[in-house]
């Protein structure tokens, strides 16, 4: 018995981190831009007995806002109830408080979601003996089906607007009564896995951002959660859409790192081009001296560079001359050993003489 007080002590620290780590959740995200209005939507019937609603909201992304629909959901217990989650401004950005389900509806920025959330609690249904009563004068119920229901005017004393945040510029200027601040030491309970696999289907459809569809989400509602093949199509946006600041406009200064390859495709011919043109001044340098035979050995090597050259630039009428000119060099190479065999037959033929010139001039005496 001695061990059961430290035992409560225990456990009441226990709860009390709990309780710490879901307010700290609550603020996952935060921005400094505000969402967009509330759309204006129907809400579809109630599926079944036991279904509360869950309005549509604005959520973030890396694509920005988009927009999650409205769906009825199950209560994860009797006698629980949801509340809507908001964004707040913060000081210096917008937080979103997350949804939560609890014995009473706390306080969710006093944004009018409609179908019974005008700003402050719920009007919507209520709990009695374990069972769900619908307000009919909210909400879309078939009477047939659905036999729990009560028909009570919900008179709004506040304004009436589709603003979907509170502070900030715009924002609503509601604060939590003394009620809502009790209700939010409750327990709770977070959304419930329909509800995260509403967020996440609401996340990878792109027609469902706000930079897509201008604050008219394609679905707005939805009758159950996943079920957007049977979903609610927004009549309208609640405000005229202003369009987000996005830092990726940036982006575009990339472009010209695409123009630049072509600079570079350009300019890299150009020292080809200038290959043929040695050649051709070697041709002019060497046509004036056919009789050296070292200087007949270079002409004839450039004389097989142009045919390479020619072959791989097939070009333009100028490289054709370039073709005709390797045809002037053929004959230099075969009259170039012809020269060398009369300059050595010269000087032998011119000696040879010398001595018959010698021998007249024994004879003449």
């Amino acid at each position: 018995m001695s061990n059961s007080p430290s035992r409560r002590l225990i456990v009441f620290a226990i709860l009390m981190l709990a309780m710490s780590a879901a307010a700290f959740a609550q603020f996952g995200v935060s921005i400094t831009v505000g969402p967009p209005a509330l759309p204006v939507y129907e809400q579809p019937p109630v599926p079944a007995q036991g279904y509360l609603w869950a309005p549509g909201y604005w959520a973030y992304g890396q694509d920005g806002y988009f927009f999650v629909p409205g769906t009825w959901v199950m209560a994860p217990q009797p006698g629980f109830l949801w509340t809507p989650g908001y964004w707040g401004w913060r000081g210096n950005a917008y937080a979103f408080n997350e949804g939560y389900w609890g014995p009473h509806v706390g306080f969710y920025g006093g944004i009018n979601y409609g179908f019974g959330y005008g700003g402050q609690g719920y009007e919507g249904g209520r709990w009695n003996n374990g069972q769900f009563e619908y307000n009919t004068a909210v909400n879309n119920v078939n009477v047939t089906n659905i036999h729990n229901t009560y028909n009570t005017t919900v008179i709004n004393n506040t304004t009436v607007n589709r603003v979907s945040y509170n502070g900030g510029t715009g924002g609503v200027t509601a604060a939590p009564t003394a009620q809502e601040q009790t209700y939010a030491h409750e327990k709770h309970v977070a959304p419930v896995a329909a509800q995260t696999q509403q967020v996440a289907a609401a996340r990878a459809n792109p027609q469902q951002r706000a930079s897509v569809n201008q604050g008219k989400p394609a679905i707005a509602a939805t009758p159950k959660p996943g079920a957007f093949s049977a979903g609610v199509a927004a009549k309208e946006a609640g405000a005229p859409y202003k369009a987000e600041a996005k830092p990726a406009a940036a982006q575009p200064a990339a472009k010209p790192s695409a123009t630049r390859p072509a600079t570079t495709a350009h300019t890299t011919p150009a020292p080809q081009n200038n290959v043929p043109r040695p050649p051709s001044g070697s041709e002019k340098a060497t046509a004036p001296r056919p009789a050296a035979a070292p200087r007949t050995e270079t002409a004839s090597r450039p004389a097989t560079a142009p045919h390479a050259e020619a072959q791989a630039h097939p070009e333009a009428a100028p490289r054709a001359q370039t073709a005709a000119r390797p045809e002037a060099p053929k004959p230099e190479k075969e009259a170039a050993p012809k020269p060398q065999a009369q300059a050595q037959a010269r000087p032998e033929s011119a000696a040879k003489p010398a001595k018959e010139e010698a021998h007249p001039e024994e004879r003449r005496p």
